[in-house]
């Protein structure tokens, strides 16, 4: 069997979000197939600047094949086109645009996936909402599952993915909120369909003390793993922890690990260690009291997996139907949804607290059951043999003419996701 593993971005320089994700699943199922990955040059997501060299590589065993993107992106155009697709009322011609405006557009990809289509059994594509899965899961739509990593923001909504929703051969889900939301928005509840999510590469053993010793921490802390971002809901989180650390002046730090895009505050209990090596990062929550995810918008948080798989509370944003859903589902942490819930939580969940070991506990025996790369595996190769079994291909929906792409009679993207029933899925 040969799959392809098609993703905006692909390196081990890329430490989080749908790219990791992407790496890891291409890395395991190498032990079950042959497996090619096909990306582009870009290594900034937000610039999609052509960094990388074009052509193949091998990175950790896999055959990597790179295309260029056609041209940066452009913030400021981007930002238009949203506003107007998310917000008002437009055209299938506007969202087409707003797809070719975030990019990473690369046409030379596309015209590769179409040139080997045959020499495939199926393409893996990675991120529903980019460039490269909406028009590749188009050129091989009998052969394409799609692993969406879709949030709850406008850009699911848009009218333009409801078509490769429904025409894929199958949909790999990161979590159920995930998978409610997108049957929400384009009834694709036929097109088969699993709750797969991702394990991660846990260490055997970790050292906290050699994190302590390496970047002279002395403080119980919480940690922040991850790009230091508004969209990640950062700043937030600093407004909430200052406050936090004046009624409790004896309570944790927080450590911040990754690469910060905003100003970091400056604060004695605040601090950021930049972006760190894996064994730096599984050290680093082996020595937090907990892992804080002060986020809005995710398909599944990979550093909430690797708490619980070291035993580590968490505490997430309650606002996020995902992390609310997953850490129920664990029973390994705490959820707020304002200062007071957060200045509480923090309490509870430190080490010395009441119930921080307990739930960390809890969410260890969760991520074995559920997200131990066996039963991850297994469910891929499920759904392979699944798909071989039933080769039947469901007919491609008729597209629009070129007229009719152009009425603006289609409803805000945000509109539709606010339809659909919001809450986590508890069973």
């Amino acid at each position: 069997m040969k799959i392809a593993i098609v993703v905006q971005r692909y390196g081990t320089e890329i430490n989080g979000g749908a790219e990791l994700h992407a790496r890891y699943v291409a890395e395991r199922l190498s032990r079950h197939a042959s497996v090619e990955v096909l990306t582009t040059c870009a290594k900034d997501y937000l610039t999609w600047k052509n960094e990388w060299p074009s052509g193949e590589e091998t990175v950790n065993g896999i055959r990597v094949r790179r295309f260029p993107v056609t041209r940066p992106r452009n913030t400021d155009d981007f930002g238009r086109r949203s506003a107007l697709v998310f917000e008002r009322q437009h055209s299938l011609a506007d969202e087409l645009a707003w797809l070719d405006s975030e990019g990473p557009k690369s046409p030379a990809l596309i015209r590769h996936i179409e040139q080997v289509r045959d020499e495939f059994d199926f393409f893996l594509f990675f991120s529903a909402r980019y460039y490269h899965a909406w028009h590749g899961a188009r050129a091989v739509p009998g052969k394409a599952i799609l692993v969406p990593t879709a949030e709850r923001d406008p850009a699911v909504g848009l009218h333009l993915f409801g078509p490769v929703f429904r025409g894929v051969r199958a949909l790999m889900y990161n979590s159920f909120e995930e998978r409610d939301l997108i049957h929400g928005v384009s009834g694709n509840q036929a097109v088969p369909g699993v709750v797969v999510g991702v394990g991660s590469a846990i260490p055997e053993r970790t050292q906290p003390w050699r994190f302590r010793k390496k970047f002279n921490v002395k403080r119980p802390f919480a940690i922040y793993i991850g790009r230091i971002d508004e969209n990640k809901g950062c700043p937030a989180l600093f407004d909430h922890f200052i406050n936090y650390a004046a009624n409790y002046p004896r309570g944790l730090d927080l450590i911040l690990l990754g690469k910060a895009v905003i100003p970091i505050p400056s604060h004695p209990r605040i601090r950021a260690v930049g972006f760190v090596s894996e064994e730096d990062k599984f050290d680093a929550l082996a020595a937090a009291d907990l892992l804080v995810m002060p986020s809005q918008f995710e398909s599944l948080s990979m550093v909430a997996l690797e708490a619980w798989a070291l035993g580590k509370p968490v505490l997430v944003n309650g606002a996020c139907d995902v992390l609310r859903g997953q850490t129920l589902r664990a029973n390994g942490g705490l959820c707020y949804e304002s200062f007071e819930e957060f200045a509480e939580a923090m309490y509870c969940l430190e080490a010395s607290g009441p119930i921080g070991a307990i739930l960390g506990r809890q969410g260890r025996e969760f991520f074995k059951r559920h997200y131990a790369w066996p039963v991850i595996e297994k469910k891929y190769l499920d759904m392979f043999d699944r798909l071989k079994r039933d080769s039947s291909v469901r007919p491609a929906e008729p597209w629009p003419g070129w007229w009719e792409r152009r009425k603006r009679t289609l409803p805000p993207a945000r509109q539709i996701v606010d339809k659909v029933p919001a809450g986590p899925v508890l069973r």
